[in-house]
């Protein structure tokens, strides 16, 4: 087994991982690991047969040596003291709790699991085991098959119980005012006149709402989403070593070799983060056609690994994961001159891997049409442009922490055609 990760290395990646930047997790540390314990605690009162995705992956231990190392060096390389999950059958019936129980809101930030899954293992994230686990393709394969069960448990009308105006429900009062439901399409009936927790989460703006107004200039780009610069870069490279410190994008990785890679070969790449707050569907930028539309399967947990020990591992993988992580792609040919071909490429992150495309090859849209949409919360987005195509209006982020980047908004402009 590899070293013990210490406890001075898991406070600090926690304080850096891209789950606390989303407002997945606690603020504080000491009682974030309370609200973890008693998580996993709960979870040892599962006794019945494991959901099939997670037989899956227990047959996947059984038979597979290589994986079991991996997973059982996670486990045990987190400190004893901080250790909440003992072994792997109790990480077997936390998984198993997990996807079998939709997310509760709490106004008190220290007590939420809104993403429990990025709370489950974020201390294992910071061992060698972990960074090992789940890079690992055929891990990373059943963990996406327990989101996928997930997914259809919040998509069910049984979710639908938490939608609700009492303490712990997600039209309480405080909820209300901290997602800013008064933009939302949110009815007057029970549960919100949402058909599940799902759709509650990806729900659409109000289209009489009078604060989210459309650039009118002819020559505007807008934004597709809400959110906060990570980086613009120009000159994008067709390829590049993206998994080094610097993290420079490659496009062919990004596009997964897409025959429009060559379009934005020497182009500008605006990259964006979604809080687990901001609003979960993406627009179209630019009037145009659509000509490329496609899902890439990618990892879940993945960042990037530095040979020392790194803190910021976790908000500076946002880079990395657009070449690696399940992301969107959606190509539009723009109507208007001089701009060409623009690309808006959502990036799945840990819980939010479901990308859901609203539009097919040969669509028309319009600026500010909505496209697709997250599931589950916030993420990463690219915008991808032809070289000398636009001029940046949006700020750049040097440190590329998202907390550190200027804000955007869907329908507002952030570049201008050339």
């Amino acid at each position: 087994m590899s070293r013990t990760t210490t406890s001075a290395a898991i406070d600090a990646r926690y304080y850096n991982s891209f789950a606390y930047a989303g407002g997945y997790l606690p603020k504080d540390r000491a009682r974030a690991h309370a609200t973890l314990k008693e998580l996993t605690e709960r979870a040892t009162e599962w006794k019945g047969d494991h959901i099939p995705p997670v037989a899956d992956l227990e047959t996947l231990l059984q038979t597979d040596p290589v994986v079991l190392q991996y997973v059982s060096d996670m486990i045990e390389q987190v400190p004893e003291d901080e250790r909440t999950v003992s072994d792997i059958p109790h990480l077997l019936q936390c998984l198993d709790h997990i996807a079998t129980t939709t997310p509760v809101y709490h106004w008190d930030p220290a007590l939420r699991q809104f993403f429990p899954l990025s709370h489950l293992f974020v201390y294992m994230m910071a061992t060698d085991g972990g960074w090992n686990a789940f890079r690992n393709k055929l891990f990373n394969d059943k963990l996406d098959g327990i989101l996928q069960y997930w997914y259809g448990v919040l998509s069910g009308k049984e979710s639908r119980v938490v939608l609700n105006d009492g303490p712990t429900g997600w039209l309480s009062p405080p909820a209300y005012q901290e997602f800013r439901l008064f933009e939302f399409d949110v009815k007057d009936e029970e549960y919100g006149g949402f058909a599940s927790y799902n759709d509650f989460f990806h729900r659409a703006l109000d289209p009489d709402f009078p604060y989210r107004p459309l650039a009118s200039d002819p020559k505007a780009i807008v934004s597709p989403n809400d959110g906060k610069v990570v980086r613009w870069r120009s000159d994008v490279k067709r390829t590049d070593q993206f998994w080094l410190k610097g993290q420079p994008y490659s496009l062919e990785n990004m596009l997964n070799g897409s025959t429009y890679t060559d379009k934005f070969v020497g182009g500008d790449v605006l990259q964006t983060f979604l809080s687990g707050a901001d609003y979960h569907r993406w627009h179209a930028p630019v009037d145009g056609k659509v000509v490329a539309v496609e899902k890439v399967s990618g990892y879940t947990f993945a960042e990037l690994q530095s040979t020392l020990p790194d803190p910021t591992a976790g908000t500076h993988s946002q880079c990395y994961g657009a070449s690696v992580n399940t992301r969107g792609i959606v190509i539009i040919e723009s109507t208007a001159p001089k701009i060409g071909h623009v690309c808006v490429l959502p990036v799945g992150i840990t819980e939010i891997s479901s990308i859901t495309h609203c539009v097919k090859v040969g669509d028309t849209v319009t600026k500010g049409q909505d496209i697709g949409r997250f599931s589950f919360g916030g993420s990463s987005m690219c915008l991808l442009f032809e070289r000398g195509a636009v001029d940046r209006l949006a700020p750049d982020n040097p440190s590329s922490d998202p907390d550190n980047g200027a804000p955007v908004f869907v329908n507002g402009q952030i570049a201008r055609a050339r």
